[in-house]
């Protein structure tokens, strides 16, 4: 693994997301000096918190997979998790209802779900679930060992026996067909396939290989933080500054300063922050501006599908919706095209429902709900624009309301004390290319050692961590992408750690 040459003893992380705290943590482990800088004034990137009328809202993520990675972060520096953290395990994780009426509740231990496709379906299918969920076990241990937690030096990295394996699994096929080799009951292979959505690719296009979201969303136990989502990035940040990392928030980067192709300091609008080693978690087309450079491609990077979120505080909620609810249009595959291919909001929109406060109360205020809607919808680059987006957002909006009540959830719109309504528009002023807060997509091009790399030509102590680069898009994936860009700096991970200094004082201080 190629690692950064010369000095790294203080390195300056740009962005307090979960990428850079993950990144922060992983490198003071390892002894190194820190220093955050975060143009908000809070920690979590994506996963920020807003407030709505008493209402506590999550900006970013509402799916929590994986809590060992969080785990993973706190111990790098001697903490635990538990002393940081509380999380509930959803049961059930999902509730998925579908357009003809039928309701399925996603289990992610094994008997229940046996026991709930057996009634929703069949017997057959329960034995295929069986079946599926031992596949989707071993796709998820060798591909994490092997193909997720990894640095790529180059693509010829990939050709080693684990990818024959990966093929003998039929991870090189396509995610719908090789799910459809286990289920054959339609609705339920959109519970084991929609989370292509998230690598940005219809599930009939999308690598088998992109199942393993599925062994995460499905299998692994989904989890919520006490206090909203946004705890997860403010527990993060507070192991950090315990462990000697020094945050500076309300700091937007200006420019890095070089010398050759060293950075030598980070400037930012209050403070110059001189430096060994940058870790860069923007947005790739941000990053690679402060950088000066962007690697060159054959081909130009494809972003994932956007979203319009609707967040409704209101005063009632309605007994069939679980903390997260799948609600399924009639339509399926023409979503996809929709989404992808034809550039054009879904016309039979398949949603994510969740309601925090099933599990949380304290997150709206007494006796009040809490409701968060995600709508995929098509990119910038594809659908409509941003001038298009302010234009077509109130009606869309509208649109959405009277799907829900369609659905069952009648008087919602009545019921809406306080909302907020998030379009392309919106991530496009956060800085997120194609309007996505997604990023780039999960196509064969952009996967593995073919997807933007954590090092750039040019720059000798620059690494980049997001969800743009190594390993992709999701809360697992960021945190292992900020591990990733540590060990750039430190060495292999789990390799012998330096032992960790007191930070001292950023030269330059704030203004």
């Amino acid at each position: 693994m190629r690692t950064l040459h010369g000095p790294t003893d203080h390195v300056v992380v740009v962005g307090a997301g979960l990428a850079g705290l993950s990144a922060a943590l992983h490198l003071l482990g390892a002894g190194r000096r820190v220093t955050l800088v975060e143009r908000a004034g809070q920690p979590g990137g994506r996963a920020g918190r807003g407030d709505l009328g008493g209402y506590r809202i999550d900006t970013g993520p509402t799916v929590l997979t994986m809590p060992h990675l969080v785990e993973e972060a706190f111990a790098a520096v001697g903490a635990r998790m538990a002393d940081h953290l509380r999380l509930t395990e959803l049961h059930p994780a999902y509730r998925a209802r579908f357009a003809d009426g039928s309701r399925l509740d996603v289990h992610t231990r094994p008997a229940p779900m046996e026991e709930e496709i057996r009634r929703f379906a069949s017997d057959r299918e329960a034995a295929g679930y069986r079946r599926l969920r031992t596949w989707l076990e071993k796709l998820y241990a060798l591909q994490m060992r092997r193909f997720i937690d990894t640095n790529f030096d180059s693509p010829l990295a990939l050709f080693t026996p684990d990818l024959a394996r990966l093929a003998a699994l039929g991870g090189l096929g396509r995610m719908d067909a090789q799910v459809g080799r286990f289920i054959a009951d339609e609705r339920l292979r959109r519970v084991f396939t929609f989370q292509a959505l998230y690598a940005g690719v219809p599930p009939a296009r999308a690598l088998a290989a992109y199942a393993v979201i599925a062994h995460m969303d499905t299998m692994a136990g989904v989890h919520f933080p006490h206090g909203g989502m946004h705890a997860l990035p403010r527990a993060l940040a507070e192991a950090a500054t315990a462990a000697g990392a020094e945050i500076h928030y309300h700091h937007t980067v200006e420019a890095l300063e070089r010398a050759g192709e060293r950075i030598t300091a980070v400037r930012t609008d209050h403070a110059r922050i001189p430096c060994d080693a940058v870790v860069l978690t923007p947005d790739l087309p941000t990053a690679y501006r402060l950088l000066g450079r962007a690697p060159r491609r054959v081909v130009p990077l494809r972003h994932s599908p956007s979203a319009v979120v609707l967040h409704a505080g209101t005063d009632r909620t309605w007994p069939g919706l679980g903390h997260h609810t799948l609600s399924f249009g009639h339509a399926w595959h023409t979503t996809f095209d929709e989404l992808t291919r034809l550039g054009r909001p879904m016309s039979d929109p398949s949603l994510l429902i969740s309601r925090p406060t099933a599990t949380d109360p304290s997150l709206a205020p007494p006796g009040r709900h809490l409701h968060y809607v995600l709508a995929p919808c098509p990119n910038t680059d594809l659908g409509p624009g941003t001038r298009e987006w302010t234009a077509l957002a109130p009606a869309y909006r509208d649109h959405l309301l009277r799907v829900l009540e369609q659905r069952g959830l009648d008087g919602l719109g009545a019921a809406v004390e306080a909302e907020a309504l998030v379009t392309p528009v919106d991530w496009t002023a956060q800085g997120h290319a194609a309007g996505s807060p997604f990023s780039a997509a999960h196509t064969f091009a952009q996967t593995g050692p073919f997807r933007p790399r954590n090092l750039v030509r040019g720059t000798a102590n620059a690494v980049l961590a997001g969800c743009g680069t190594t390993p992709g898009v999701g809360i697992p994936t960021v945190l292992i992408s900020g591990k990733l860009a540590a060990a750039r700096v430190t060495g292999l991970p789990g390799g012998p750690a330096r032992p960790r200094r007191a930070a001292a004082a950023t030269t330059g201080g704030t203004r």
